[in-house]
């Protein structure tokens, strides 16, 4: 065998090996072309040949080497490429797998309590007066208690004093002056009033399991010709019967409040009343106040009690969500635990 054979049979030889998926390219390539390699072993022996021979295996040598040097080099891009291929395979983002959802907030069971008793009033035509300009919770002591019928020396104010700023401004201990307030400038040419007011009411009571110097209320007043005490109980009826159960029944006690005569304590029923119950068989809750208001308060806010009668109440949101839903302690609104909170998630989530 020829020398030039010898070499075109490295050829093959090189191109056997780097024809095996994991051959180690490098280990072929110093085989071959190092300087200790097959080719270069082959060229070192030329000397004894003739000029024609030395050209011969020369000119073969060559081309031999940079054969098997393109076959390294396809060989090298072939596995690099695999091996990329391998990586960005095991480290694929699957898109179409479902992200991680967000999750999103809700209602407080509270605004909860007063959208449903504010939807409720809407669907009976009454106002939401809820604007810090009739609304205000910084409240003078003429709006909050003179025009309720509460001069500054009545015993009633005791159980009422709260947060003074000044001798004469308050933070309001109800939201009855937003009633006079919008009656003071009501046009009844235009038709009779009816509207709640909703919004936060402070009292110096110690906080505990059922009293916080902070809650919400909703105030409610309807004045027109004829307005009866029959016209306070169906509407109170409704109310509890939409945040209750329409198998729940209320009664009405009397009771004293300075605003309103009569005066009445309103109860719903713990349980559900059927047509089977005894009376002596249902349980009774208090709930609020109510009564129809009291002519002075009327002649204050410039209404003739001679010409128009009303009715008003006081419903306490935060009271209903504890008896709505087994709320023992009132502060548990206030403490902002998302645990607790999570309970009364509107959106199910």
């Amino acid at each position: 065998m020829t020398l030039a054979e010898e070499l075109k049979g490295f050829l093959k030889e090189a191109e056997a090996e780097l024809a095996s998926p994991d051959v180690d390219v490098e280990a072929v390539r110093v085989a071959f072309l190092g300087k200790k390699g097959k080719i270069t072993g082959v060229l070192k022996s030329m000397k004894d040949l003739s000029v024609d021979e030395k050209k011969e295996v020369g000119q073969v040598g060559n081309q031999v080497r940079t054969a098997i040097q393109e076959k390294i080099e396809e060989k090298k891009a072939e596995q690099e490429a695999k091996a990329l291929e391998e990586k960005l395979a095991a480290e694929t983002l699957d898109v179409t797998l479902p992200g991680a959802k967000p999750k999103l907030g809700s209602a407080h069971v509270l605004q909860q309590i007063m959208d449903e008793i504010e939807a409720h009033f809407l669907g009976l035509g009454y106002q939401i007066i809820d604007d810090p300009t009739d609304s205000p919770e910084v409240e003078t002591d003429e709006y909050n208690f003179e025009r309720e019928n509460l001069p500054k020396d009545h015993p009633a104010r005791d159980m009422q004093d709260t947060f003074y700023i000044t001798p004469e401004i308050l933070l309001r201990t109800q939201t009855s002056p937003v009633q006079s307030r919008v009656l003071e400038k009501h046009d009844f040419s235009k038709g009779p009033l009816k509207m709640i007011a909703p919004g936060k009411v402070y009292r110096r009571d110690t906080d505990d399991a059922t009293h916080s110097h902070q809650f919400h209320q909703v105030e409610g007043l309807v004045v027109g010709k004829n307005i009866t005490m029959a016209d306070l109980k169906g509407t109170l009826l409704s109310i509890m019967q939409e945040l209750f159960g329409e198998k729940h029944q209320i009664r009405l006690r009397p009771s004293y409040f300075p605003f309103t005569e009569p005066s009445v304590e309103v109860d719903v029923s713990w349980d559900e009343v059927t047509p089977d119950t005894k009376p002596e068989d249902i349980k009774w809750i208090e709930v609020l106040g109510a009564g129809m208001t009291h002519p002075n308060v009327l002649k204050m806010d410039g209404v003739d009690p001679e010409e128009y009668t009303a009715f008003a109440f006081g419903l306490g949101p935060d009271r209903f969500a504890m008896l709505k839903y087994g709320v023992e302690d009132i502060r548990q609104f206030y403490l902002n635990d998302v645990r607790f909170l999570d309970q009364f998630n509107e959106r199910g989530i």
